[in-house]
Parts: C-alpha cells; structure tokens; sequence
C-alpha cells in the first residue's frame, strides 16, 4: 500500500537550499563580471529562496543559524555582492556617488540591530511570571503584542530591507542612483519607524506591571478567590487530554477549584472551562500557593515538576491518574509520594496490592470515574442496516513492550477483516501519541487510514456535503469554546482576550455539545468508515455510537465497560490467551483475538445475536470490579473524596498552627487579606 509523501520531503528541503547557495554564486558571479540580467535574476532568485525557507523550511533556516550565516549575514552579503556590481558598472570618477547608499545600508543594518535589542527588551517586559485564563487581569496594564516583523528578526530583515534591495537592484538596471537613495531612505524610515513602536512599549506606562506587582496581584488573587481544590498539571503539548477529561469532573465538586499549570504553551491547551486557571513556571511563585487556601491538588499525571508542588506542606495532593488500565504504568513507584491514591473501583486498589510499589492500602480511595456518566449503556442488538464497530488503539508506550499496541502487529489485520464484512461500518479512532516512539507504528497509521478511504470509495453510497444543522452546531460550539486571537498574539496578549468568563458558560457549552454530537452523526451517511483524529467527537461520543469496541490493554477497555457492551482485546503480547487473561484482569469479559484477526467473522456473529453473547454476565461483574457500584454515582463519590481530603487537610494546619503558635506566639495565619484589589472570579 502506497504511503503519503512526507511533509516536505528530503529533496525538496536539498534543492531548496542548493537554489540558494547558488544564488548567492550567480550573485557574486554576476557582480564581479559585471553581468546586470544575471545579477537582478540571482538577486530575485536568493530572496524568494528565502522567502520558501521562512515559509516552509524553518528546521534549514535553524542549521544556517548554527553554521553562523543566519539571515543577517545573508542579507548583508546580498546587499553587498549588489554595491560591488554598481561599483563594476560604473566609471572610476563615479565611485563616490554610492557612498551616502553604503553608508545608508550600514544605518539600516545599525538600526536592525537596535530593533532586535529593544524587541529583546520589550518581550522581557512581556515574560510575566504568571499566566492566567478566565481571570481579569486588568489591572496588570496588559496590551496586544507588539506586530510580529518587530519581533522575529528574520521576516523583519527580508520585509524592512526590501525597498533598498529593490532601490539598488532598479540601480544596477538603469544606472540610475536615485533609485537606489529611495529605496534605502524608505527601508530607514520604516527600520526607524519600528524602534520608535517599540520604544514607546518600553516607557513605564506603556509596559505591562512588573514582576512584584504582577505577585502581589497573584497574592491578592488568592486571597480574594480563596480556592480550596485544584487539578495540578505538568507535561507535553499532545498530552494535555490527560487534564481534560478532569475538568468536569472538577467543575462539579463543592468548593472553589482552580487549575495549576507549569508550562506557558499548556495554557492554550486546556479545553474549554470556566475553571480559573493559573500558569505558574517558576518553583518560586509555585511557592506562594503555600501561604493561599488551596487544600487539595489532583495530579492527573506525574512529571519532572511534580515532585516541586509535592514540597508545599499545607497542601494535600492525591493522584488520579488519566485511566484505569492494567499497564505496570497504572501502577507507577511514583505514586507513593502522593497523600492518597484515588481510583475507580476495587480492581485497582487490587492491582497497587499486588505490584508492591509502596503505595498502602489505606492510602488507596475509591471514587468511580465520574466522566463516564455520560456513556450510555448497551440496547441489545445493533439497530440499522449496519453494525457500528470502533478500533480505538493505544499508543506503543515508552518501554518497548510488543503487547502495548496492536497497531503495529494486528491492525492491519483487524481492519482488513472489519472491512470484508459489508455490514460493518467502522470507526477508527486512534491514540494522540501513535507513531511518537516507534516510526512503525506511524506508520501501519498510515496505512490503516488508506484502507479505509478505499473502503469507502467502493461502497456506493454518496456523501452528502454537510447538512445545514451540523454547520450551525459546530459554529455555536466553536463560538464557545474557541477563543480568537491574533495571527501574532503572545501570551501576553491571549491573557487580556481570555478575562472571565461570563456567566453560564459552562452550561452553555453542555448543551451546544450534546446537539453538535447529535447532529453530527445524524450528518454521516449510514455505512461510511469514519477516520476520527480530531478532539471532536470525543471518545466517549464514539462509545455511545459504537455496538462494539476493539482495542488493546488500556483504560479505554476500562472506561467501554459502563456500556457492558461487548468488547474485545487484541493479544500481541505473545501469550497464550489464558496466560494473557490471568495477566490482565480487565480482559476477563473480552473477546480475545490473535494478530491474525482470526475471530473477527464469530465476534460479530455475538454481536448481531445478544443471545449468543456468553459473556454479558461477566462484563456485568468486571464492570463493578472495575468501576465501582453505581449508586451513589461517581461524581457524589468524588465529591465526597475532595471534601474529606480538604477536611484532613485543614485539621493539619491546625495542628501545625497549634505547635507554631506554642513555640512563637506572633506567628501569623496562613494569608487571607488581599494586599491589592483583585478582580473576583
């Protein structure tokens, strides 16, 4: 099966950059002859070279950089290899006649230098030590980002030296100096104009607040807001869907919640909320929640930058971790350190038993996964023409293990044998970070994409374009939850557009969700395979449009079982099947298929025919081995747990105030007054 081009392939970037090392030879070449066609074609050749490499090539634009011919230096030679032609054309007598126009480079080139120095200045000035979103932060003097060719020294080089590039080249053609004092007086009068915008940025005024103002605004934040729970948060950009499936779930806990962000890029990766969230990168300002009244911190996830927050004494942390799953990551050493471990039901709190890393029983909550209220349960026999099946693989994780994914070893084969039944309509859904680690993974991605277009090409229903509904629900839903900004907005800048929210947003986006959801697969034709990649729909809408999930060993099986649908697991590990089971508790109500998807024609025989099922009863049981009872719900279940974890945690600061009090009597309470006035939430 043919696979895609990468994107941009090898060649091109080589004979991108061999196109403009040759350039620069005709340039030079064509100035020393003098040869004034080839000269004005090597120059607009090097600059459109240029322009591709900006616009497409960034990674050769960074080796130039690092082998000391960034765009400066090229630029210089250009306009140089330019003045060195106009010298060959012209007389002897005449030489003096292109001094003002070399010396009106220079300038330019002095003032381009000053340009980046005070763009250097003014971003400092914009690298605040907290971010924030759904808070108004008004009083921090904040401003759009400046435009961005004053803040990227390449882009502004190209666009700010054009008119004297041009002015020179128009020169070399009709030797005509005057062409060329206009073109550079009017690159000085626009290099000029720019440091003057970003001079005005640099007056105390016009910057945003400094450092200490921006903490005692932080501080009095706190002090005002008074968060008492807060989901913690540290990783890369493509894991941040391990935050967001926790943020209903905090939304909905009594209390006042906040999120915790340590890298500035996570702050635009947060879904929709109107939770106030805080980006705090330095150990330094993190230091500061200790002195707030932020009981509890929900860690999703450990990172590098966990163990920092885990130092704040007055805080309780408890880890949740993104999915219940059998993997050993489920059952990390790490998350020992951790105040209390909350898990879905008593399968896991069988599963840290048995691994022995540290973690004590009594340590270990059950609280249900409160996001799976949503996924509806099983109906019985598929209803349509079509039996609606969702692939919904996991990644190849980071240990090498061949069991991780199926991708690699069965996908292939899991689709092939889906697609040969002309009743199955097929939803492939797979994980974010496929392809990440092992290059085949990427890509048997790749070709299980292909095989379901062709599949699609042969069934003879057309696609219809997008029905009017759906179009109108996807843009009231964006309108929501898509915050517009800039082309070169900063952090700065989205912080400003992104103040509180108003009120009722949250419900909003709710039910502008659920009828975007609807309408969209009411939209799709009955039996077209669907290729799911984008953060809509979300997996538990695919659950919900599903009458069978194939997967892997993953808390995907896991969440699936609230349906009790069937469901099956694809063995790559090279175990035995009743080896696999007795390895993976959650495979126990699972179909399990070899890599040769074998059993796929008898599993949706069960599928079709409920009455065929044998293993509806024992889903039935995993499911509440699993996932806990279901009453009372998951969501009163969690919020009993984030309210006993903050009792527990004020009961120690008493104590501990107790003791401080005994042995120094003017020690204060922990901080409750606001130093300034903050806006409230």
């Amino acid at each position: 099966m043919p696979l895609p081009l990468p994107r941009p392939p090898a060649l091109f970037k080589g004979l991108v950059t061999l196109a403009l090392a040759a350039a620069f030879a005709a340039q030079a070449v064509a100035a020393l002859l003098p040869h004034v066609p080839l000269l004005l074609a090597a120059t607009a050749l090097s600059l459109v070279t240029e322009g591709v490499l900006y616009r497409w090539q960034r990674g050769v634009l960074n080796l130039f950089a690092k082998s000391q011919a960034d765009i400066t230096v090229r630029h210089v030679l250009r306009d140089l290899l330019l003045v060195v032609g106009l010298l060959r054309l012209g007389e002897q007598d005449r030489e003096t006649v292109y001094v003002p126009l070399v010396a009106g480079l220079l300038g330019f080139y002095v003032l381009h230098c000053a340009i980046q120095a005070a763009s250097v200045l003014v971003r400092r000035t914009r690298t605040l030590p907290v971010l924030t979103r759904n808070i108004d932060a008004s009083a921090l003097r904040l401003s759009p980002a400046p435009h961005v060719l004053l803040r990227r020294p390449g882009p502004r080089l190209l666009v700010l030296g054009l008119p004297a590039t041009a002015g020179l080249l128009a020169t070399a053609s009709t030797d005509r100096p005057v062409y060329g004092a206009a073109g550079v007086a009017l690159s000085l009068v626009l290099a000029l104009a720019g440091l003057g915008a970003l001079l005005v940025r640099l007056l105390p005024g016009r910057r945003p607040a400094d450092e200490q103002r921006v903490l005692e605004w932080f501080d009095a934040w706190l002090a005002e807001y008074r968060p008492t729970v807060g989901l913690y948060f540290s990783g890369g950009a493509s894991s941040a869907y391990q935050a967001n499936m926790w943020l209903e779930p905090l939304a909905k806990v009594d209390g006042r919640p906040v999120i915790v962000l340590r890298e500035r890029f996570m702050v635009q990766k947060i879904a929709a909320t109107d939770i106030p969230i805080v980006c705090l990168p330095k150990v330094s300002t993190l230091m500061r929640l200790e002195q707030s009244t932020l009981q509890v911190l929900i860690h999703p996830s450990n990172s590098g930058k966990t163990s920092q927050v885990l130092r704040i004494p007055t805080i309780k942390h408890t880890f949740v971790n993104h999915g219940e799953s059998d993997k050993l990551s489920s059952c990390n050493p790490y998350a020992k350190a951790y105040d209390e471990v909350w898990v879905a039901g008593p399968a896991a709190r069988e599963r840290y038993a048995l691994a022995e890393v540290g973690v004590e029983d009594k340590d270990v909550v059950e609280t249900g996964r409160p996001q799976l209220d949503g996924v509806l349960p099983g109906t019985g026999a598929p209803k349509g023409a079509y039996t609606t099946v969702l692939y919904a693989p996991t990644w190849e994780g980071w240990d090498g293990n061949p069991g991780n994914t199926s991708v690699i070893e069965a996908g292939e084969n899991l689709v092939r044998a889906l697609l040969a039944d002309p009743g199955v309509r097929l939803l492939y859904k797979p994980h974010p970070l496929t392809g990440s680690v092992d290059p085949r993974a990427g890509a048997a991605d790749l070709r299980i994409r292909e095989l379901i277009r062709a599949a699609n090409r042969e069934r003879t229903e057309q696609r219809p374009p997008a029905g009017a509904e759906v179009t109108a629900r996807a843009a009231e839903l964006d309108r929501l939850t898509t915050s517009v900004f800039r082309s070169g907005a900063d952090t700065v800048e989205r912080m400003l557009l992104q103040s509180a929210p108003e009120p009722g947003r949250a419900e909003a986006v709710a039910r502008a969700t659920a009828a975007w959801e609807e309408a969209y697969w009411a939209s799709l034709p009955e039996g077209e395979h669907q290729v799911i990649t984008d953060a809509r729909p979300a997996l538990y809408s695919c659950f919900n449009a599903a009458d069978l999930l194939i997967s892997d060993v993953s808390s995907v099986i896991s969440d699936f079982l609230a349906s009790e649908k069937p469901y099956a697991v694809a063995n790559t590990s090279g175990l035995p099947e009743d080896a696999f089971r007795a390895a993976f508790p959650t495979v126990a109500a699972a179909t399990v298929l070899t890599p040769d998807a074998a059993g796929v024609p008898a599993l949706l025989e069960t599928v079709r025919h409920p009455e065929k099922d044998e293993l509806a009863e024992a889903r039935a049981e995993l499911k509440l081995r699993l996932l806990g009872p279901a009453e009372p719900s998951s969501q009163e279940r969690f919020n009993a747990a984030v309210q006993a974890l903050c009792e527990t945690a004020r009961e120690h600061r008493a104590r501990v105030m107790e003791r401080l009090r005994a042995e120094l009597p003017a020690v204060p309470s922990p901080r409750s007054e606001p130093a300034v006035t903050a806006a409230p939430r």
